[in-house]
């Protein structure tokens, strides 16, 4: 025997006289997402080249100190991101 359908839940979204709907991507939402992967791999770029100092062993190249750079390159990126996000959701004058 069948379950009914219950009043709550996706197949209840046809009793809503107004619909249902989704949240849809922001404008920045890209740039948010791209700015923290970026400043992750300048995070873990200076965990690794930090990581020599405390044991004792011989620093890396500077190619990977130049790396530890991404960090603030990405915090601007995801800046970027959160104020085109606030400018597109803000009301038009």
């Amino acid at each position: 025997m069948p379950r009914p359908p219950v009043p709550w839940g996706p197949a209840a979204a046809g009793n809503y006289h107004r619909g249902v709907s989704t949240p849809s991507s922001h404008a920045g939402d890209r740039l948010v997402r791209a700015g923290a992967i970026v400043f992750l791999v300048g995070a873990l770029s200076t965990l690794a080249t930090m990581a020599p100092l405390f044991l004792g062993t011989d620093p890396l190249p500077s190619i990977a100190w130049s790396l530890c750079m991404l960090m603030g390159v990405g915090f601007l990126i995801a800046a970027a991101g959160v104020i085109r996000s606030a400018r597109a959701a803000s009301p038009k004058r």
